[in-house]
């Protein structure tokens, strides 16, 4: 058995991001029993908003490298937080798809492996996604 190769470059989510969302679900928490009174819904919902931010906070947390490029090819994250390997002859295309909103403009790097799609914006990779398209193009071409 070969061992697996040694990424060449990884992206993962800025640590900022989940410490932000697990603020945010303990001030929806605070908040939902601050302002609840005799309303026993708005707890209720806080606590349901509160319980979703807090697991998408954690799956940063468990999983925080989305993205690894190595001579072999891509790993993906895949699910909540498992691994998917893409070796460079299943990855059909790298693109930036951009679009243009009220005056916003986002990108979202795709990578096409046939049967699957995976898409990354720019909080999945700490970097600008054309940037990242540019390396994983760059290691593609020096895998031959």
């Amino acid at each position: 058995m070969q061992p697996e190769s040694s990424p060449v470059h990884q992206w993962r989510v800025p640590v900022i991001l989940p410490v932000a969302k697990l603020v945010g679900a303990v001030v929806l928490v605070g908040l939902g029993l601050l302002f609840a009174g005799n309303d026993r819904v708005q707890p209720v919902l806080a606590g349901l908003a509160a319980a979703a931010l807090t697991g998408w906070g954690l799956r940063d947390l468990v999983a925080p490298v989305r993205l690894a490029v190595d001579p072999d090819g891509i790993t993906v994250i895949h699910g909540f937080a498992g691994r998917r390997r893409l070796p460079w002859p299943v990855v059909e295309a790298i693109t930036v798809d951009r679009r243009t909103r009220r005056g916003l403009t986002s990108e979202t790097l795709e990578i096409d492996a046939g049967e699957s799609l995976h898409l990354f914006g720019r909080y999945d990779l700490d970097a600008p996604p054309a940037e990242v398209a540019e390396v994983l193009r760059a290691a593609r071409s020096a895998a031959g």
